[in-house]
């Protein structure tokens, strides 16, 4: 990982940090798998967050708001185990 990429990872952690303690409360978590080189970032949910049908609400209204809002060079934000809204 650059300098870069790993500055950028410690700012979504702090990021991440600020809503753990709310996806631990339902015995999940979520992780950084990878930061690309154009500042894309891919995430795990784990635990309970890897299974739950309310994970795509908790990825647009908790994780993706917080890392936009703490991470602004960030351009994307990806769930590699997200569990699609089924219409």
């Amino acid at each position: 990982m650059s300098n870069t990429a790993l500055e950028l990872a410690q700012k979504v952690e702090a990021s991440l940090d600020s809503i753990r303690p709310y996806l631990k409360a339902d015995g999940g978590d979520v992780q950084i798998k990878d930061i690309s080189d154009d500042h894309v970032v891919r995430l795990e949910f784990v635990g309970a967050c890897g299974n739950c049908s309310m994970s795509t609400m908790t990825f647009k209204a908790g994780v993706e708001a917080a890392i936009k809002r703490d991470v602004p060079q960030i351009k994307a934000i990806e769930v590699i185990n997200l569990t699609p809204i089924n219409h």
